[in-house]
């Protein structure tokens, strides 16, 4: 399976045109992000780094693609860094980064172990994918700081979704993709969504959630796997339970931006419910969602004020 892999990834390096080099990748400077310089062999590597956590292979089709989302991964983890390293403040629990390990290795069946020997086999460095994973982690603490205090939950809008769950033997399940994308102003929003629903229709959900959406999830074409109706909203439980399997999700409107789903399948699973750890979950995935949609607004208010530049190949 590794050589397999690494097969695959040497393809990736001789086709990408990040190098005029055949014998070399030589690398240069791609882009500078505020003092942050972004190197050629950056760019391979996100690319790299996002096939392998997304189980995905290298095509020919997806290479202008793939090298677009990862000049876009890049430059948005550089400005924040730029962000968190105004802060020495900033703590995150350290066995947090390897249950998000475990949860990438997992995500493609197999272990941390097993996962580790796939970007050694493929000669990019494991602490690449965990500075990501720390990265992440310092910025969902700064925003959590920054903002708390406007974590307001309505607890009476969760009890009632207990109540209507907790008498249920079975347990419903949603395997949902989202695509959010910028909010715009009042009278383009009809034709903004006309013509993301038309890109849909001719390119698919999933081509379409890696070129526009603005949520981490578009590196894996919006996947969110299943999710099941403890760990959703009221608000968006509604839309997803009257979205037909196949379809895509009326627009959401969020503070930040508008959401849509597409319903890819549902399920029932008999469970055991502990009311108890049902409300949590709710609650987590309100503060998550209010989180999120701060983390958007402050991300884009920096990527605005940090000048990028770019350098000719």
């Amino acid at each position: 399976m590794i050589n397999t892999i690494k097969i695959i990834f040497v393809i990736i390096i001789s086709l990408i045109s990040l190098t005029k080099s055949n014998a070399a990748i030589k690398d240069s400077i791609f882009a500078t992000v505020g003092n942050k310089a972004i190197t050629r062999s950056d760019i391979i590597n996100e690319i790299k780094i996002m096939l392998i956590v997304n189980s995905k292979s290298f095509t020919g089709e997806m290479q202008n693609q793939l090298e677009k989302v990862a000049i876009q991964q890049v430059i948005k983890r550089n400005v924040k860094k730029i962000e968190i390293e105004k802060y020495e403040s900033l703590r995150f629990n350290e066995e947090d980064i390897y249950v998000e390990l475990k949860r990438m290795a997992d995500n493609i069946d197999t272990d941390v172990d097993s996962f580790k020997n796939i970007f050694t086999a493929n000669e990019i460095e494991f602490s690449n994918i965990e500075d990501q994973i720390k990265t992440e982690l310092l910025w969902n603490s700064l925003i959590f700081n920054i903002y708390k205090s406007r974590l307001v939950i309505n607890i009476e809008e969760i009890n009632e979704q207990l109540e209507l769950i907790k008498n249920k033997k079975e347990i419903e399940e949603y395997l949902i993709s989202e695509i959010i994308i910028k909010s715009v102003s009042e009278n383009e929003i009809e034709s903004v969504i006309i013509k993301l629903k038309e890109r849909i229709n001719n390119e698919g959900f999933e081509q379409v959630a890696v070129d526009t959406s603005l949520a981490q999830s578009s590196i894996a074409g919006g996947d969110l796997g299943w999710v099941d109706e403890n760990s959703i909203t009221k608000e968006l439980k509604n839309i997803i339970t009257n979205t037909e399997i196949g379809n895509i999700s009326e627009p959401i409107f969020l503070p930040e931006g508008i959401l849509f789903f597409k319903v890819r399948d549902k399920r029932k699973t008999k469970k055991y419910l502990d009311l108890e750890h049902a409300k949590k979950q709710l609650i987590n995935a309100e503060k998550t969602k209010i989180l999120k949609m701060y983390s958007l607004s402050h991300y884009d208010n920096l990527r605005r004020s940090i000048s990028i530049n770019y350098y000719k190949k």
